[in-house]
């Protein structure tokens, strides 16, 4: 199986994050869906230089995206935003695509049941048809209750994308089906051959081997439903703001973001992580699946 990773959790060039997953012997890249970040033609150059691919995008969805919000403008502009993600995804030959609905963070709904269920059926249709001219497999993820109100089990994301259709797929994490799933292996298991991507948490959102997971189960579980695709990376690493702490967060030269970034971060528990322990993280997390494999 492939190893890819996020790289929204640590905001650094996109050159050092590709430098790093090189290192550590990754694949590629879930880039993240803010395609005005990038100059494309050097992300293909060092995709290239570093023998990596870009597997996909993942929307990121901070306030003001959000396609169930009762403002039209919000939901079209949140369609617009995923198509420019998708147009990037393409021009840097990515095959899947990860979609969260709703604004992650947005915990009480603004509209009915029936408005909010028939806004995402016409966005994620209208994202799905396009997603399908450029070849991309899109995929609902489905977010713990303290993310999202909106999909948060298998369940939902799989009668949502049976009524979009075109293709459209979900997207499971590991992280958040040990939360809202009564199963984690059935959730892997029932969403079979429609799941696009699968995101790499331990049951404490720190790398895969430093919680409680039964890892073994997890891969066997995704090996018999021939799951395909990438591991794809995704933990969250805390800020300890106690004398416990080993090293205090830290402002590094090569970091690089808006408030909106540091808030979207922050708001997912964690904070601005020093290079060396990232570096660290990023390692473990591969190295422990590659011990499993072998």
């Amino acid at each position: 199986m492939k190893h890819s990773m996020h790289n929204w959790m640590r905001p650094e060039p996109v050159a050092t994050t590709l430098e790093r997953l090189h290192r550590f012997g990754y694949d590629g890249i879930e880039i993240s869906g803010e395609p005005e970040r990038y100059d494309l033609d050097e992300v293909r150059r060092l995709l290239d230089q570093y023998g990596l691919v870009c597997q996909g995008g993942v929307t990121i969805m901070s306030e003001g995206r959000d396609l169930i919000h009762p403002d039209s403008s919000i939901r079209a502009s949140t369609v617009a935003y995923i198509k420019g993600c998708l147009d990037m995804t393409h021009t840097l030959d990515g095959r899947m695509f990860c979609i969260v609905p709703s604004t992650v963070g947005k915990t009480r709904p603004l509209a009915s049941i029936a408005d909010e269920w028939r806004w995402a059926v016409e966005g994620l249709t209208e994202i799905a048809q396009y997603a399908g001219n450029l070849g991309i497999t899109p995929g609902i993820e489905p977010l713990n209750r303290f993310e999202t109100y909106f999909i948060n089990r298998h369940d939902q994301a799989l009668l949502l994308a049976e009524e979009v259709g075109h293709n459209l797929g979900v997207v499971l994490d590991a992280f958040h089906i040990n939360i809202e799933e009564v199963n984690p292996l059935e959730a892997i298991r029932n969403v079979g051959s429609r799941l696009v991507d699968f995101h790499v948490a331990d049951n404490n959102r720190r790398p895969a081997g430093q919680g409680s997971f039964d890892w073994p189960q997890i891969l066997a579980a995704l090996a018999e439903i021939g799951y395909e695709g990438h591991l794809t990376a995704e933990f969250v690493l805390t800020i300890d703001r106690t004398p416990l702490a080993v090293s205090a967060e830290k402002r590094e030269s090569d970091m690089s973001f808006s408030d909106a970034d540091l808030k979207f971060i922050n708001d997912l528990g964690s904070g601005l992580i020093s290079a060396a322990d990232y570096d660290r993280a990023v390692s473990s997390s591969i190295s422990f699946l590659r011990d499993l494999a072998r």
